[in-house]
């Protein structure tokens, strides 16, 4: 599978960096340069960690037929979900992921299997938890595309 880097951390950490090095004529915007270059710097340190694993939907079944502690999370909308989804699946729609993911997935090293209806949004929802923490996050893409079975339970 292919391992995805949110590298879009680092340019903002090195471009605060450089104009927090140069200094400025303007007492107010200084504070803010520097803070913001602080919190870039932390988050450009841990930018190596921040991925998450896309795999087929083959590998999906794979796991969800061999392991037993993983969670399988559908971030597609209530009526998306309602009108059919892998059995055994965790609704959780893209919108809520960084308000409600501490809540209901509280592991952060417990594997995550995440899919939508297309790919799109499961790409954004495990890039958003792998910002969050979240070390075991594989993403398979939609559900258009599941050739297994699907239920309305």
């Amino acid at each position: 599978g292919y391992i995805y880097l949110a590298a879009g951390l680092l340019a903002p950490g090195l471009l605060g960096g450089c104009s927090a090095g140069k200094g400025s004529s303007s007492g107010n915007s200084s504070p803010a340069s520097s803070s913001q270059a602080a919190s870039s710097a932390g988050s450009v340190s841990q930018s190596e960690k921040i991925t998450y694993e896309q795999i087929t939907q083959e590998q999906a079944k794979e796991l969800l037929d061999s392991e037993e502690d993983y969670i399988l999370l559908d971030v597609r909308t209530q009526l998306e979900y309602d009108e059919g989804h892998i059995p055994g699946a965790t609704l959780l729609p893209d919108y809520e992921v960084s308000e409600k993911a501490e809540e209901l997935l509280p592991d952060k090293d417990q594997l995550i299997l995440v899919y939508c209806r297309s790919g799109n949004r499961s790409k954004s929802a495990s890039r958003t938890l792998a910002e969050l923490g979240y070390t075991n996050v594989k993403e398979f893409g939609g559900i258009r595309d599941w050739p297994y079975e699907i239920t309305t339970d």
